[in-house]
């Protein structure tokens, strides 16, 4: 059988939210709760990986799915580098450590497809491109349905082109990463305008994200014909999510009034709420990983200070509709929503 014949989605799905968000509690909790999970493989060691895939498997979670990031293509320029840690070191003074090494990395990625490919799991999704047909085929070939995050048409089509059993269409809404293929372009489709000519011109499976946070929003992105409607920022106040407390209490906090897409904090296009961090910084530029191992002591330091001026709160653009409920009551309200909105979940 095919690995699109095996895609076993759930009309809702967990995004995955790297950074430790997406727990294996919080990926458990959804999963009984009918949601599909995802856990995030980004800045995890392949070891650590295994050890999540093994704490969902042992409370009987099937599906889920594990996303990965794809390596960078290119290092960033060492004169804008060493520029921008200039820059920070007003805060890393304000922090009280120093500024991070810019390393370059590919995430253990090698590594990674060694052990999704020695111990198969349901579903592997990708952000930050599109692997190698090669790659996807030994995922198939193993019983693995892949899904590619896109941001266009043109992404769409490569990634189809190339192998891929699903796409997760992200539009611009969305919190956290931007999945363009190219940073330095960025495309800024909402969800709604960019899933119907996605669906239109592949012909494989399609999960809708992207400021997608009550039922009546899942309604929505089904009635384009998507399969699926991925939430992430919905998610991140549940006491299941791993996200740092005072994350999670910023997205409740009145004083934060807009977000923004903003690369100061990993070197990458990201939304997020905006803070003193994300002002002082507008000049940050395009070098993932390097810049996202320069602030990853600043963002840890202020986290542990109870600093939300110097974190990285990462929000979609509906993040004032997120509530503070456990999993499974979130997924009940959104089923009674989407009900409402005519559509059953």
């Amino acid at each position: 059988m095919a690995a699109a014949g095996l895609l076993n989605v759930r009309p809702i799905v967990q995004a995955p939210m790297a950074g430790g968000v997406s727990s294996p509690s919080l990926v458990t909790a959804v999963h009984r709760a009918g949601v599909t999970g995802s856990l995030a493989a980004g800045y995890l060691s392949a070891d650590a990986l295994a050890e999540q895939i093994t704490a969902v498997r042992e409370q009987g979670v099937d599906p889920f799915v594990v996303n990965l990031f794809v390596p960078p293509k290119m290092e960033g320029d060492p004169d804008r580098l060493h520029e921008y840690r200039r820059e920070l070191s007003a805060e890393a003074e304000r922090q009280g450590v120093p500024v991070g090494e810019a390393e370059h990395d590919d995430d253990d990625w090698a590594a990674k497809l060694d052990l999704l490919t020695r111990d198969p799991v349901p579903m592997v999704s990708f952000t930050f491109g599109c692997p190698e047909p090669s790659v996807l085929s030994q995922l198939r070939e193993v019983g693995t349905a892949t899904v590619v995050t896109v941001t266009t048409v043109a992404e769409a089509c490569i990634a189809v082109g190339r192998g891929a059993d699903a796409l997760c269409v992200q539009g611009v809404e969305a919190g956290g990463h931007r999945a363009t293929f190219d940073p330095l372009h960025g495309h800024d489709r909402p969800l709604l305008e960019l899933l119907p000519d996605v669906i239109a011109t592949v012909g494989v499976p399609v999960i809708g994200a992207g400021g997608v946070m009550n039922g009546r929003d899942v309604a929505a992105v089904l009635d384009t014909g998507a399969v699926a409607a991925q939430l992430g920022t919905a998610f991140v106040r549940c006491p299941e999510s791993g996200a740092q407390p005072n994350h999670k209490l910023a997205l409740g906090n009145p004083d934060f009034v807009e977000t923004a897409l903003t690369w100061s904090f990993t070197g990458r296009p990201a939304r997020g709420l905006v803070n003193r961090f994300v002002d002082e910084h507008l000049g940050a530029p395009f070098a993932y990983p390097e810049i996202h191992h320069m602030t990853k002591p600043l963002r840890a330091a202020a986290s542990k200070a109870g600093d939300t001026g110097g974190m990285a709160l990462w929000a979609g653009s509906g993040w004032r509709k997120s509530r503070d409920l456990p999993a499974a009551d979130l997924v009940e309200r959104l089923r009674v929503e989407a009900s409402e909105a005519g559509v059953r979940v």
